[in-house]
C-alpha cells in the first residue's frame, strides 16, 4: 500500500466523484484534476489527508455539475447514469449498493447540484456537518438544513427495493429467461403492472426517446426482441451493486440492462446503449465509501 493518501483514498474519491456526477468518464476527470491540485500542496501541512481530499474532490465535482446539468438538458432523448461492473465486495455493502443503483442514481439527477453534494456526503460517507460545511463554503446549520430539504426528495422517491439479494437474482433470472425466449407470459409474471421501462441511447443508436410504461406495453415490446435482434447473447452481471444483464449483438457489447425489483416483481428497467456509456462494464470498477 502506498503512502500516499490520494493513492490509498483514490477509490474512496472515485466513488464520491461518480455518485455525485452519475458518469464514470467526468468522474475520473475530477480525480485527475483532484490530483493535480494535492500534488501542488504542502502536503506535510495537512492534518487530516482523507477529509483534505474529499472537500476537494467535493468542490471538483461539484463545479462539473453545474457544467454537466445545463449539458443534459440538451441531451437526445433520455439520460441515465454510467452503468458501472462493480466486483463482489460492493454488492456485500449493503448501503454502497444501494447509494450506487441506478434506481438511486437517477433519483438523485432530481436534486440540485449543492442538494446532491450535501445528500451524498452525509447520507453515503456520514461526513460531519461542519466537514460538509467547510467544502461547500456554507455554514453548518445551512447544510442541516439543506441535508433535511434532500434527505425529505429522496425518501418520496427512492424505490422501496427491500428484497433480498438471492430473491432479486432470481427474479432477474426469470426475466432474463423470458427476453431470451421472447415469452410474453413470463415477461407479464415477472413484471410489476405499473412497470417503467427507460432507454438511454444518446442520440447514437436506437433506443426509445420517451419511458414506456405499463406491463403490457413494456411486455410486448421485450418479447419481440429475439426476432429483431438477430444473433445476440444476454449474460447475467453485476452493475452498480446489484443483478443484471449485458447483451450482446452480432459478438459485439451493445446494450446494459439494470433492474429494480421491489416485492418480487421488476418496477423499473434501465437500459443504457449509449456506446460512449459501456465503456465501464469490462472491468470491474473499485468503489468504497471508507478508503
Amino acid at each position: 500500500m502506498s503512502d500516499d493518501p490520494f493513492v490509498t483514498h483514490r477509490s474512496l474519491l472515485f466513488t464520491v466523484a461518480y455518485e455525485m456526477l452519475g458518469s464514470a468518464a467526468d468522474a475520473e476527470d475530477v480525480v485527475q484534476e483532484t490530483w493535480l491540485r494535492w500534488a501542488d500542496i504542502d502536503q506535510a501541512g495537512v492534518r487530516d489527508p482523507r477529509a483534505y481530499l474529499v472537500r476537494i474532490v467535493t468542490r471538483q465535482a461539484l463545479d462539473r455539475l453545474r457544467t454537466v446539468t445545463r449539458r443534459r438538458e440538451e441531451y437526445v432523448g433520455e439520460w441515465l447514469p454510467e452503468p458501472l461492473l462493480t466486483s463482489p465486495d460492493v454488492v456485500e455493502d449493503i448501503e454502497l449498493a444501494e447509494s450506487v443503483s441506478m434506481a438511486m442514481l437517477t433519483v438523485l439527477e432530481t436534486l440540485g447540484p449543492v442538494e446532491r453534494a450535501v445528500f451524498v456526503l452525509r447520507e453515503v460517507f456520514e461526513a460531519p456537518y461542519e466537514e460538509i460545511a467547510g467544502a461547500l463554503g456554507r455554514s453548518p446549520a445551512a447544510v442541516r438544513q439543506i441535508a433535511h430539504r434532500a434527505r425529505e426528495h429522496v425518501a418520496a422517491r427512492r424505490p422501496r427495493m427491500e428484497v433480498g439479494r438471492a430473491e432479486q437474482q432470481a427474479v432477474v433470472d426469470r426475466f432474463r429467461s423470458a427476453v431470451r425466449t421472447g415469452d410474453l407470459r413470463g415477461l407479464l409474471d415477472v413484471l410489476a403492472p405499473d412497470v417503467v421501462l427507460v432507454a438511454d441511447g444518446g442520440g447514437l443508436v436506437r433506443a426509445f426517446r420517451h419511458p414506456l410504461d405499463g406491463a403490457e406495453r413494456v411486455a410486448r415490446v421485450l418479447s419481440g426482441f429475439p426476432g429483431a435482434a438477430g444473433d445476440f447473447h444476454i449474460e447475467a452481471v453485476w452493475l452498480n451493486g446489484a443483478p443484471a444483464l449485458r447483451i450482446e449483438s452480432e459478438g459485439a457489447l451493445d446494450t446494459a440492462v439494470s433492474l429494480a425489483v421491489e416485492a418480487g416483481r421488476i418496477t423499473r428497467i434501465y437500459v443504457v446503449r449509449n456506446p460512449n456509456k459501456l465503456t465501464r462494464i469490462e472491468e470491474a470498477t473499485r468503489l468504497s465509501r471508507t478508503r
